[in-house]
């Protein structure tokens, strides 16, 4: 499993319809992409604006090739894209160890 963590920053005023649009692109674009394994979206309390997004993906190939090059990633980026205020931070992670 490999998580997918974008760190995405918007204008605090557009909160509301922002998350009304990432739970959008996550359920009509992502959440159909191979490789999918499911995501979460925190939103930080001393940072307004700031969004992090996390998706589990099978491989990493199934986002950065099977997603990222296919005509979704632009679908899903004209849904949430026009929200950021500065392209979002993207890494991928490999889980080392996890309780609970």
């Amino acid at each position: 499993m490999i998580l997918e963590h974008a760190d995405i920053r918007i204008d605090p005023a557009k909160a509301a319809d922002f998350e009304v649009a990432i739970k959008h692109g996550l359920s009509s674009v992502i959440a159909k992409a191979q490789g999918y394994c499911g995501h979460k979206v925190n939103r930080s309390i001393e940072s307004p604006g700031r969004y992090i997004l996390t998706i589990f993906w099978a491989t990493l190939e199934d986002h950065t090739v099977g997603f990222r090059q296919s005509p979704a990633f632009a679908e899903w980026r004209a849904i949430v894209g026009p929200f950021f205020a500065q392209p979002p931070t993207v890494e991928h992670l490999e889980l080392v160890c996890q309780a609970g």
